[in-house]
């Protein structure tokens, strides 16, 4: 994993609508547009597609900061320490969350929510190559729920704690 220590001197680059590495990651579709390695450390920008009912567990980042940009659908955001922070969020509608910062959303709308994620630094983007496998040409997740217990080791790798489900 990169960090911002890291003082690797990136190079322009375009990555087209149809290109990056698509994966099926925790439940939702995952597009990794720009890793780690592409822009020296500093950040990381993915493509996220839920279904309507998605909902991740309630966690905390602690290296990375988060920003949602909401492309289609709508999602509700309940962070803090206990979940009573609720906010929703739908297209054109940026969220930002900090690290450290408990959090998890739920896809609210009755179609898919599209959004755009970036991370900074970058390097969070490989916790989704490692919990995923290839999309390639499949048009819905692999069947199967989603391993909590894995996620949660996964995420101790990458600095995030999985705190159990959505408090409400």
């Amino acid at each position: 994993m990169a960090s911002t220590t890291d003082h690797v001197t990136p190079e322009p680059f375009v990555t087209a609508s149809e290109e990056g590495q698509a994966l099926w990651s925790a439940g939702a579709l995952v597009v990794v547009k720009a890793d780690s390695a592409a822009t020296g450390g500093v950040s990381a920008l993915v493509e996220h597609i839920a279904a309507p009912g998605f909902e991740t567990p309630y966690h905390v980042h602690h290296a990375e900061d988060e920003f949602f940009y909401v492309v289609d659908g709508e999602i509700e955001c309940y962070h803090g320490d206990t979940g009573e922070e609720v906010v929703r969020a739908g297209p054109n509608d940026t969220v930002f969350l900090p690290r450290d910062i408990p959090h998890g959303f739920h896809v609210v709308s009755a179609h898919d929510c599209r959004m755009v994620i970036g991370l900074t630094p970058g390097g969070f983007e490989a916790f989704f190559v490692e919990a995923g496998e290839p999309a390639g040409a499949m048009e819905t997740p692999p069947p199967g729920e989603i391993d909590g217990e894995a996620l949660a080791t996964l995420g101790s790798k990458y600095r995030l704690d999985i705190l159990g489900p959505i408090p409400r």
